[in-house]
């Protein structure tokens, strides 16, 4: 004879069968055929990508039964950890309905970002996804996603990786985001051939609209890796170097070998005396910080600036360098566009950026006039003298004009050290320069390369520069300083309030 206990369990069989039917459901994204043709194009289905980049077993799953019979509304999102630390991630499944959002996924979507924000943790959104579904709903008064990624600005750090196609709505995330990255067989842009080609009658390529060499070039994508793996792999090197919010300081690796002090008579082979003469600004990255596997960002974007994470004595930073190998290390609109970006984020989240000067000045010239040079030069001096954080600075050989005040080579700038090396040049503009503006003959133009040589000693006598160095000594200096600022954290961190209009 059954019991009343007996007959609650088999209530709950026909209860628990009745959700396990609806998981599957959503685990099984598209179908096996659906699954299968994706994965034959060499690449990861959503649920794979969330796995591969979290830490293993970690990944927790809400909004399971968004969708109902459309397989999680075509979105898989969640928590989980990324090295021990907690994120928010939403992986677009192209399986199920091309990835696109409707009314439930754009809750799912918005949830993630308001999590992230309350929680105080990193947000990842991974993409691949046709936009807005036609589903003939409405609505109506509904908060879109990208009202709460919008505020986590300045707040969590915000990643994207771009890993298929992302058109539309969906393809929005990757420009609010700190950092995105996409693969190498990815595109994105506002509408896909199908739509420009109804719109405007283009006949153009995914590929020729919005692959790698395109959202490359134009910024809207800051790096791109060869595959799934590498992207998700990248999207792990990035948060490294970052606190979880920007209520956090960043944490310092556990002190080891490579952290340590140490000389670095390298670089005098590595930066010529000779101003005329270029290197490569990455050979001295090489060498001052702690290892060679730091990370760079928009390495193809900008290319007259190097913007870098890494770490220096354990603890880390964000590199702002010129480039000798290109334009002379001349700042264009490209460049001042990337390190204002870049700037901003490592200012909201605390970490101390180094400024490394080799340049003879914002790029002139007609062309770079209409880039708008002065404009992105204005973005970058805001973005740097707005700057809260930690700041460092080292001119190598030269600093000219408004080249010098966006490398935070500017009195009263609230830098915790300022260097140069002996010999290093600034001033309103080089004495080659000023000597033929001003039709001076050569013994006036020998005054003024004398006069040039002997600025860094002058400038070092009226505290200029805090200390003229060897660059044997570079490291050393360098982190001696970063390690007294780090004294000054005494309190606990806080967002950064900005009253800056950026230009």
């Amino acid at each position: 004879m059954a019991t009343p206990i007996d007959d609650a369990a088999d209530g709950w069989h026909h209860t628990l069968d009745d959700l396990a039917r609806r998981r599957e459901i959503s685990t099984g994204m598209g179908g096996p055929e659906r699954v299968a043709k994706h994965r034959g194009k060499g690449k990861l289905d959503a649920r794979a990508r969330v796995d591969r980049m979290l830490d293993k077993g970690s990944f927790h799953e809400f909004g399971t039964l968004v969708g109902g019979e459309v397989a999680a509304d075509g979105i898989v999102a969640g928590s989980g950890l990324i090295d021990g630390s907690p994120v928010m991630v939403g992986a677009e499944d192209f399986t199920t309905m091309a990835g696109t959002i409707a009314p439930g996924s754009n809750s799912k979507r918005y949830r993630l970002a308001e999590l992230a924000v309350r929680n105080r943790v990193p947000l990842i959104m991974l993409l691949e996804g046709a936009g807005f579904r036609a589903t003939g709903a409405h609505y109506g008064r509904t908060p879109t996603d990208l009202l709460a990624q919008a505020r986590c600005s300045g707040r969590v750090p915000m990643v994207t990786g771009v890993l298929g196609s992302s058109a539309g709505h969906g393809a929005l995330v990757g420009p609010v985001s700190d950092f995105a990255i996409m693969s190498r067989q990815a595109a994105i842009f506002t509408a896909g051939p199908p739509v420009v080609r109804e719109s405007t009658g283009e006949d153009v390529s995914k590929e020729d609209l919005g692959g790698p060499d395109v959202a490359l070039v134009s910024g809207t994508v800051h790096n791109v890796a060869e595959s799934d793996e590498d992207v998700l792999d990248d999207i792990r090197h990035y948060l490294s170097y970052f606190p979880p919010s920007a209520w956090s300081y960043p944490a310092s690796l556990l002190p080891d070998e490579d952290a340590a002090p140490r000389r670095t008579p390298e670089l005098l082979d590595i930066v010529s005396r000779d101003n005329r003469r270029v290197y490569d600004m990455r050979r001295v990255l090489d060498v001052v910080l702690d290892r060679t596997d730091w990370f760079e960002v928009q390495p193809q974007f900008g290319t007259a600036i190097v913007c870098a994470l890494g770490h220096l004595g354990g603890h880390p930073v964000a590199v702002v360098a010129n480039q000798p190998l290109v334009l002379a290390g001349s700042i264009d609109a490209d460049a001042a566009d990337k390190a204002a970006h870049f700037i901003s984020v490592a200012d909201a989240f605390h970490l101390p950026l180094i400024f490394l000067a080799d340049n003879p000045g914002m790029l002139p010239g007609s062309e770079s006039e209409l880039n708008g040079v002065l404009r992105s030069g204005a973005r970058m001096f805001v973005a740097q003298t707005t700057a809260t954080t930690l700041k460092l600075h080292l001119t190598l050989r030269k600093a000219y004009g408004f080249g010098s005040m966006v490398m935070s080579l500017i009195g009263f700038d609230n830098q915790i050290a300022t260097f140069a090396y002996p010999g290093a040049t600034m001033g309103a503009m080089s004495a080659a320069a000023l000597g033929r503006s001003a039709g001076v003959d050569e013994v006036v133009a020998k005054q003024l390369r004398d006069m040039e040589l002997q600025a860094s000693y002058r400038s070092a006598e009226h505290m200029g520069f805090d200390e003229l160095l060897h660059p044997a000594e570079t490291r050393n200096a360098l982190l001696l300083s970063l390690r007294h600022g780090l004294y000054s954290r005494q309190a606990a961190a806080e967002p950064v309030n900005r009253t800056a209009i950026m230009p």
